[in-house]
């Protein structure tokens, strides 16, 4: 390209580059002036020399191929800036474009060996590119192209249609890559000193990796390529201080155009991510309702729960009192009959001391009841505070799906966190399933207690009246001592019998313990009922599923049937020809149609897709398959026919009258 500093040529006239037998010779006009003593200008065709002759130091050839690698320079720098600021794919008529091809045409034309034959010479650049399909297996497909093209007649036009293919497939330096390398193949069509032998040909390959920037749309079955005549135009390249400044205009066109383009990508791209946000915005609404009606359900477990807590609260504030009233009972009753025993006899303490072992028994058996009571109860303070968190959860949960409204760009965070505490929740729900489960076994425990207690309760029957033998005896032992002792024992029988009572109290205590065991077991049964009524509703639908597959397969069949039917009608059409013939002979019979007839005439049965309907060739009525089952030869026509069972009975007896 030209700088600001070059010298303007006002009278050079642009130099051609024509075709010899080496190559390409730059030639211009008479008023040419001395390169040597202005120097060259950078990126010109024409390398500038260290004295006043051009070639007198210089190999023709090298200096040849100079000026084909700076014009290659020159002509895909050209190309890729103005593609770039042009911004959009290029066409087969721009003009940078057909001059890139037209030099590397020339630059592909040096050094080429002349094939002589009987008729003319053949010097084209068609036969190196062939050679590309067997080195590079992926140019096949533009070789097949390349002879498939049905305008093109020479070889030449075949090397441009390659050369089109190859950019428009951004493959051109790696297929060119190809043949450098392979040296030995290329001598066979070029020169020792060809351009494609040297290192130029290699530069040249590695300026065309740029050309993978750019996006052709080229058509190449409407050019005329053979006829096409390369001449590179010089006045591209060379430009004055007006083609700067339009230059620079154009700069600035494209800058505002690229701009534009970017609002336009930048207004498309915030359309679309308007439209997401509008999805994920629908998205999150319907995520947040399931999860308002997934904590209404919640809640409800919780008010359930709540409800379940408050039934075993009064439960055990009632066997508390029970317990309580019979201890205090027993206590007074216990004092009493150690006072009386006290001055009764001596041998009684050794009872008293085993009924104060007893009690203290019972008193620490009530006193374990109590404390598992407790901890029961301290259970149900944890299940009461596990709730009042999961209602805390519930609320922050809530404050969080108002705020995902505002805030979407943390959408995805939040939904994660709330599903950790929806599993949290769950795994809460789990965990006082599992104290339920608890509760259920210690009741179960309290029950046993109960059972050992009740054995205990007996053992001291059984020693009461051990005692109340005893006492008998010694009642009658020591009547005559003293009327004192009898009065004594009276009152000791007297609170015998309200002990009696209190035992009786105590069972009626237990029994109630029993019954309201005995609800919870019907409870348990009925879910378990309710688990079986589940378990069946499950084998019901897998039924269902059964059914359902064999419908499937019945519809299949009938399809298959249907198919069969169609093959089956269009055998019949093959038949008609035959039924025509027969209608002919048959004009004077009445012929029913298909719509009129519903059932068959001799058996009388409905006509359905398995039994289908046949007419008969002698008196035109429908019948079915089993009715009309008969073929005889009749007048109209010489080949059996089908005839309904009637008709065969009548001409068999026809033609059997006639027989001598």
């Amino acid at each position: 390209m030209a700088t600001r500093g070059r010298p303007r040529f006002p009278q050079v006239s642009a130099p051609v580059l024509r075709p010899n037998g080496r190559g390409l010779e730059v030639r211009r006009l008479p008023r040419g002036e001395d390169r040597a003593g202005r120097g060259a200008a950078p990126g010109s065709v024409e390398q500038s020399g260290t004295g006043d002759d051009f070639s007198a130091t210089k190999d023709p050839t090298a200096v040849e191929r100079a000026n084909l690698l700076n014009m290659a320079k020159l002509s895909i720098k050209g190309l890729i800036e103005s593609a770039l600021s042009f911004g959009r794919t290029l066409d087969s008529d721009y003009p940078p474009l057909q001059q890139f091809f037209v030099v590397m045409e020339h630059c592909l034309k040096h050094g080429l060996k002349v094939r002589k034959s009987f008729l003319s010479y053949n010097k084209t650049i068609w036969g190196p590119l062939e050679l590309v399909e067997k080195l590079y297996p992926e140019a096949e497909e533009i070789g097949a192209s390349v002879r498939d093209l049905p305008g093109l007649k020479t070889p030449l036009g075949r090397a441009r249609a390659w050369l089109r293919l190859a950019l428009m497939q951004k493959k051109m330096a790696d297929y060119l890559r190809c043949l450098i390398i392979q040296r030995d193949l290329l001598s066979e069509f070029y020169e020792y000193h060809a351009l494609m032998m040297e290192e130029e040909g290699a530069v040249i390959v590695g300026l065309l990796v740029g050309l993978n920037v750019i996006d052709a749309n080229l058509c190449v079955k409407g050019e005329d390529l053979d006829s096409q005549v390369g001449v590179i135009d010089f006045s591209m390249y060379l430009k004055n201080e007006e083609d700067i400044g339009n230059k620079e205009r154009n700069v600035q066109i494209a800058a505002i155009l690229d701009q534009k383009n970017y609002v336009e990508e930048l207004n498309r791209q915030l359309n679309s991510t308007v439209s997401s946000l509008h999805s994920r915005v629908d998205s999150l609404e319907k995520s947040n309702t399931k999860l308002i009606e997934e904590l209404a359900i919640a809640k409800n477990n919780i008010i359930k729960l709540q409800e379940e807590n408050h039934q075993l609260r009064s439960e055990n504030k009632l066997i508390l009192m029970k317990t309580q009233q019979h201890l205090e009972v027993t206590k007074v009753d216990v004092e009493t009959e150690l006072q009386t025993y006290k001055h009764s006899r001596q041998g009684l303490d050794e009872m008293y001391n085993e009924a104060r072992r007893q009690l203290r028994d019972e008193s620490q058996l009530r006193q374990e009841v109590e404390n598992e009571l407790a901890v029961q109860v301290s259970m149900k303070h944890e299940i009461e505070l596990a709730m009042k968190l999961l209602e805390k959860d519930i609320h922050e949960k809530q404050d969080t799906l108002i705020g995902l409204r505002q805030q979407l760009e943390e959408v995805k965070a939040i939904n994660i966190e709330m599903y950790q505490k929806l599993q949290g929740s769950e795994d809460g729900l789990k965990e006082k399933s599992e104290i339920i489960a608890q509760l259920e076994e210690k009741t179960n425990k309290i029950t046993a207690a109960m059972r050992q207690l009740e054995q205990r309760l007996q053992q001291a029957e059984k020693a009461q009246m051990e005692a109340e033998d005893e006492d008998k005896k010694y009642l009658q032992e020591c009547q005559s001592k003293s009327d004192n002792l009898q009065k004594q024992i009276s009152q000791k029988e007297k609170q015998l019998v309200q002990l009696e009572t209190d035992l009786k109290i105590e069972k009626e205590w237990r029994q109630t313990l029993q019954e309201d065991l005995q609800k919870e077991k019907d409870a348990l049964s009925h879910l378990r009922n309710e688990t079986q009524q589940i378990i069946s509703l499950k084998k019901e639908f897998l039924n269902i599923q059964d059914e359902n597959q064999q419908l499937k397969k019945i519809y299949h069949e009938q399809e298959q049937a249907l198919q069969e039917l169609g093959n089956k009608l269009s055998e019949s059409k093959l038949k008609i020809e035959d039924i025509k013939e027969a209608n002919k002979a048959l004009q004077g019979l009445v012929w029913l149609k298909d719509k009129e007839a519903t059932h068959c005439k001799l058996c009388e049965k409905e006509f359905s897709l398995s039994k289908r309907k046949h007419h008969c060739r002698n008196c035109g009525e429908i019948f079915c398959n089993a009715c009309s089952d008969n073929e005889l030869p009749l007048p109209s026509s010489p080949k059996p026919v089908r005839v309904c069972d009637s008709c065969h009975a009548l001409l068999i007896q026809r033609c059997s009258s006639n027989l001598p």
